[in-house]
């Protein structure tokens, strides 16, 4: 009885762990389910709050790209590349032989699609010097004064630009409103009816034109100076000296510009005389004794002639 007793709680007790085992399992599997579902409900919370955001940031950057489209059109494009800038160049460079130097320069700047402006050259000696004026389009101008500059011994090398951008623009709108201003002139004067409003509206009409001729010119001459490029070398020998001298200042300095002033002067001066001397010496002997005998004329004694007296008158005789 005892022992069919025991063993029914055994089986009791298997059974109540068995049945909590399993409740446990469901617990932790529930639990588990749960977590996956509120990462994947939060996942996707994140992936639509992300969509949106992302969609914004794409909205965004399309409205500040399409934002200074809008408010710049009718803007001038102030990129670098865009900008108008005149570059200018010197430099000096030391060659052995200047001639060859200056055809090696007249063939980069053809090839460069540029062309030579100036050339002065003097002497054909060591101490040669060759001047050349060269225009380049704008965009080779580096390679160019960096291929000069091959050449041989660079002295010198002076680079400068001009941003003319502004002065551009508004060239561009003068134009435009003094060819409005013509066009305006040239519609009263088709409709003129009188003499008087004829020759007055063909003076203003030609005043406007000129006006107009002039704005364009200068919008031609700053066109030319942003597209061709001035650069001017100076091709020197090997015994050639330094084009510029250092600046001195000073009493010495004073006293020395002084002394050649006076000496210039005064070869000058013996200059002037000497070429004057030969008419001195020509008329002024001829004048000098001229005045001598003249002087002499004036000292010399006048010769008086002897005054004859009358004769004497015989006494009158008294009568007897």
């Amino acid at each position: 009885m005892t022992t069919m007793g025991a063993g029914m709680d055994e089986r009791v007790g298997r059974r109540r762990g068995a049945l909590l085992a399993a409740t446990t399992l469901v617990a932790v599997l529930g639990v588990t389910g749960c977590g996956a579902g509120d990462s994947g409900a939060q996942d996707a919370a994140g992936t639509a709050a992300e969509a949106p955001a992302a969609n914004g940031g794409a909205a965004d950057r399309d409205s500040a790209a399409g934002a200074p489209e809008a408010a710049g059109a009718g803007a001038p494009d102030l990129r670098v590349d865009q900008r108008a800038i005149i570059y200018t160049g010197t430099m000096r460079v030391q060659v052995d032989d200047v001639d060859a130097a200056a055809r090696e320069v007249t063939a980069a700047v053809t090839r460069a699609g540029g062309f030579i402006g100036g050339d002065q050259r003097r002497s054909a000696e060591a101490d040669a010097v060759a001047e050349l004026q060269l225009r380049v389009p704008a965009a080779k101008f580096a390679g160019v004064v960096d291929e000069i500059a091959k050449l041989g011994k660079q002295e010198s090398r002076e680079i400068s630009t001009q941003d003319v951008t502004e002065e551009t623009v508004d060239l561009d709108a003068r134009i435009a409103s003094q060819r409005a201003r013509v066009d305006s002139a040239r519609r009263l004067l088709a409709r003129a009816t009188s003499i008087a409003d004829l020759v007055s509206l063909e003076n203003e009409l030609g005043r406007r034109e000129a006006d107009l001729a002039s704005l364009e010119a200068k919008k031609r001459r700053l066109a030319d100076l942003t597209a061709l490029s001035t650069i001017t070398v100076s091709l020197a020998g090997p015994a050639a000296k330094a084009a510029e001298e250092k600046t001195e200042t000073g009493f010495l300095y004073g006293l020395k510009g002084g002394w050649k002033a006076f000496v210039a002067s005064l070869a000058v001066l013996l200059t002037v005389l000497g070429a004057l001397l030969p008419w001195l010496v020509a008329l002024g002997v001829p004048l000098a004794a001229l005045l001598l005998v003249l002087r002499r004329r004036k000292k010399a004694p006048a010769l008086v002639a002897p005054v004859s007296a009358p004769p004497p008158v015989p006494a009158a005789r008294s009568a007897p």
